[in-house]
């Protein structure tokens, strides 16, 4: 066809080559405004000294931030250590309950789909406000596990401080968000278990085969794919997660709760040490990078089953 007309063929093959490309330009511009510019901007504020408490001497520091985080920064370990446990609990748990709830709701029984519409209400309901709700039920003076535990005949000087007592605090948070993120596994779950034929579960029928093999057998390896992926995004979501943590405890008691987000934030926005805040977010990008990588490459998510 080009060889036919020449020039003006040559034009046309022009124009349907960068056509797609012209399409989708403006989404790529508002991407790059939205996401590129403030990472950028993050990368070029680790380098600097920028602290509303020492505006006169802003100006650029190299790596002095990154070595204050690795050699004299007594917060940061211990937030990474909380951040690790906080991440691996509370995803494990998700998942494992968030499977079993999936699975209930996989059975047909009546009322069902008014059941699989409650049980998305933890979900919809927003984190501050979640947190409000909790800090009531768990408040020690007035809240309803602790009048439950007096009326059933504990003191009212033995019953536990949830949310500051060192012991209690990570259970009682874990308990907290999983309350919340338990029905993003069971939704999403339930969605891939939709798609399973039921002429296998038939077949193992037939043959004899029972609940736990058919589980371990057909839906788990059917599954695999969707466990990968809402696991990595469940993990980044909860490394990242600071509204709940950081108005229950604001990071305490004694920084026993503060995830690296949440001391990032702390730093830059209520310090004013952007500089140093900003050297915490590269911390937490390349931790965050380095883990889906992993990860990916670990589970081998999306690639064949015989590689």
């Amino acid at each position: 066809m080009r060889e036919r007309k020449g020039m003006s063929g040559k034009k046309v093959h022009r124009r349907i080559q960068w056509s797609p490309y012209v399409m989708i330009l403006p989404s790529v511009i508002l991407m790059i405004g939205i996401f590129g510019y403030p990472i950028c901007k993050v990368f070029l504020l680790s380098f600097q000294n920028y602290n509303y408490a020492d505006f006169a001497n802003t100006g650029f520091i190299g790596l002095e931030n990154f070595k204050t985080i690795f050699t004299n920064d007594h917060v940061v370990g211990g937030s990474i250590l909380f951040t690790v446990k906080w991440v691996v609990v509370e995803v494990g748990l998700q998942l494992v309950f968030g499977m079993i709830l999936a699975l209930l709701l996989n059975c047909k029984f009546k009322g069902r789909g008014i059941v699989r519409s409650l049980s998305l209400i933890p979900w919809a309901v927003s984190g501050v406000l979640t947190t409000m709700l909790w800090m009531l039920i768990l408040n020690q003076s007035i809240g309803l596990v602790n009048t439950l535990m007096m009326k059933g005949g504990v003191s009212a000087g033995n019953v536990p401080a949830w949310l500051a007592s060192p012991k209690l605090i990570f259970f009682s948070v874990v308990m907290i968000e999983l309350w919340r993120g338990i029905p993003f596994f069971a939704i999403t779950l339930l969605a891939a278990m939709q798609s399973i034929p039921g002429d296998i579960y038939e077949a193992c029928d037939i043959d004899g085969a029972g609940r736990i093999a058919k589980f371990r057998y057909i839906t788990l390896p059917y599954l695999k794919e969707t466990i990968v992926l809402t696991t990595l995004l469940r993990s980044i979501w909860e490394f990242n997660s600071t509204d709940m943590i950081f108005t229950l405890t604001n990071g305490g008691p004694v920084n026993l709760t503060t995830t690296l987000p949440i001391y990032m934030m702390k730093t830059s926005i209520v310090n004013g040490n952007y500089g140093y805040g900003s050297a915490l977010g590269v911390l937490v990008f390349f931790f965050l990078l380095l883990f889906a990588v992993l990860y990916m490459k670990l589970s081998k998510f999306g690639g064949d089953g015989n590689e």
